[in-house]
């Protein structure tokens, strides 16, 4: 575990699990003693050597880490201008960055004695990474998602079921993340005896927002010591999507104290951001609000209710953000920008084109946004854009958006 936390942007949260205004706990009294309990044990397991012995073992040996950084040399001479380098998590096992995190908190639910994991899905991925890891140390598993995103990422549902876990479809509001992440925590308060809910991503109260960006920071970790290697100092740019954020605070993390290093979070902009909310672009068209116990940038309306948005990305279609994303939002260390729908599927045909890469809808987000810059940066100037998801998932959902019936 890294030793240096305690500098102007990277030592959050405070005791309270706050980000300035954003995080902390809002739970019912039935939970309070699961995260207090919780929290103590990732206070222990921070100090514990032999708990990161075990993470660097699994990262290394199941997950197949360090994942690669790639000069991706096509790509960047069709754009012209910058240089671009994709970290590439979609080579981990199950195909995208969620197991970094998984791992972590599947130990951390044995060294509790719970023997029932739930978790909740947007695309997929978390479901299968949870899923993977609890077959692999014999755990019952309950996934909730979304009825919208299992019909939408059925073969995610199919992986999922094989791999022994019960998936629940979340009928109740637009069967999206939202949703599923609704039921779960209902799960969850009625079942607190056996059962460790594993969250996906930097959001729900504290101390999941820290604990996931800890796990997922193996990335930029990584990243930073690949960039070194190859170019002999730190990218100019730092790019992710951004649903709930883990994959973007993973990267981000480790370089939030180099002010050299300008950093990028694009959003899911759906049809467009409008006051039609046919997006899901929280920090660009939301405000501040509670939901899944943190306080944090949401998509609603005058009177506090969420509102339902929209993006043909399963993984980013949540109407809120993690809050240390709104902290560095309102602080100013990272930019938030966000991408259509539209934008995301040029990107991803962009790429299967130009690198014979066929990313998820989720990364393709990110790399509109490099498409869009990249060209007017001078050619020293160096990007590195993290590749979370690889688009096994997806094409079906981007045959249908480009009118091929594959089915």
């Amino acid at each position: 575990m890294p030793d240096d936390l305690k500098n102007s942007y990277r030592a959050g949260p405070d005791s309270r699990g706050r980000f300035g205004n954003f995080g902390g706990r809002f739970v019912s009294e039935t939970l309070m003693p699961l995260i207090l309990e919780l929290e103590r044990q990732y206070e222990h397991a921070k100090t514990d050597d032999s708990f990161w012995a075990e993470m660097h073992d699994l990262w290394t040996n199941y997950v197949g880490r360090p994942s690669p950084l790639y000069h991706a040399a096509r790509l960047t001479e069709r754009l012209g201008g910058a240089k671009i380098y994709l970290k590439r998590d979609e080579l981990n096992h199950t195909g995208a960055h969620k197991i970094n995190n998984v791992l972590g908190q599947i130990i951390l639910a044995r060294r509790m004695g719970k023997t029932r994991i739930i978790a909740e899905t947007g695309a997929g991925q978390h479901g299968v990474a949870t899923a993977t890891v609890c077959a692999k140390f014999g755990l019952k598993c309950v996934v909730y998602m979304g009825a919208h995103d299992v019909e939408r990422q059925q073969p995610n549902v199919f992986r999922m079921r094989l791999l022994g876990a019960e998936v629940i479809p979340v009928t109740s509001g637009r069967g999206t993340l939202k949703d599923a992440m609704n039921d779960a925590m209902r799960d969850w308060v009625t079942n607190v005896r056996d059962t460790f809910y594993c969250i996906g991503t930097v959001a729900g109260p504290h101390p999941y927002p820290a604990m996931v960006r800890d796990f997922q920071a193996i990335i930029g970790t990584e990243a930073k010591a690949q960039m070194q290697e190859a170019e002999g100092r730190l990218p100019d740019t730092l790019i992710a999507a951004i649903g709930g954020g883990s994959n973007a605070m993973g990267l981000f993390y480790p370089f939030l104290d180099d002010p050299s290093v300008r950093i990028i979070g694009v959003e899911a902009g759906g049809k467009g951001v409008s006051d039609e909310m046919q997006h899901c672009a929280s920090l660009t068209g939301g405000r501040p609000g509670v939901l899944h116990g943190n306080r944090t940038y949401l998509l609603q309306d005058d009177d506090g209710q969420i509102l339902e948005g929209f993006s043909i990305s399963a993984g980013l279609d949540y109407p809120g953000i993690g809050p240390e994303h709104a902290w560095l939002h309102d602080i100013g260390r990272a930019e938030y920008v966000s991408i259509t729908d539209r934008e995301a599927l040029d990107a991803f045909q962009l790429c299967c084109e130009t690198e014979g890469i066929i990313p998820a809808l989720e990364p393709s987000h990110a790399l509109a946004h490099v498409a869009k810059i990249a060209p007017e940066l001078p050619a020293d100037h160096i990007i590195c854009m993290n590749l979370c998801g690889r688009g096994d998932k997806d094409i079906f959902t981007v045959a249908r958006a480009l009118g091929i019936d594959i089915s």
